[in-house]
């Protein structure tokens, strides 16, 4: 049983990481995206107008 959850623990530490390694290229290529940059323009001015 020792044996079997070391290789468990193993596993989810190596595909755990790249998991989330990719969703951060994942989001860090949304935000930098030049399609997205209008958006978020207007996203940053929001709290400033006055309705």
């Amino acid at each position: 049983m020792n044996e079997t959850y070391r290789a468990l623990a193993e596993f989810a530490q190596t595909w755990g990481l790249l998991y989330f390694v990719g969703i951060f290229l994942c989001v860090v290529a949304y935000a930098l995206s030049p399609r997205r940059k209008k958006q978020f323009e207007e996203a940053a001015r929001m709290p400033l107008r006055e309705d």
